[in-house]
């Protein structure tokens, strides 16, 4: 099979592959994800044709990537991430690096501390 165009619709299917939505018990692509953020974010719209088969164009990727980032990667709520999403100003300029670059994930923080700990000591120890 020949590897789709870039701005060709995607089945939901391949948007789990996309977004790496796996199956933690079965370990196979996992549709059901998508399905629920569906009904959750108003801003997932997918086309239905063909007895309901759900396609879906870049942008709408685009707002699944950032929906998986803030939930899976952040660690925010479904409701903290719509009011991200709903505020206008966020719409065309919210990108997934501006959101890493200004935040600190709460498993990397012990890790952080620890090691700003370790250089004050070791700036000490030079005086």
């Amino acid at each position: 099979m020949k590897d789709k165009f870039e701005n060709a619709y995607k089945t939901i299917g391949e948007v789990a592959k996309i977004l790496e939505l796996k199956s933690k018990n079965k370990g196979v692509f996992s549709t059901h994800t998508i399905r629920f953020w569906e009904s959750q974010f108003k801003q997932v719209k997918p086309k239905l044709l063909n007895s309901n088969r759900r396609y879906y164009d870049q942008k709408t990727i685009n707002i699944l990537k950032k929906i998986k980032f803030l939930l899976k990667d952040q660690g925010m709520t479904i409701n903290g991430v719509k009011k991200i999403l709903d505020n206008p100003t966020n719409n065309d300029t919210l990108n997934l690096d501006e959101i890493s670059n200004n935040s600190i994930k709460t498993n990397n923080f012990k890790n952080k501390v620890l090691k700003i700990s370790k250089i004050v000591k070791n700036l000490k120890n030079y005086k």
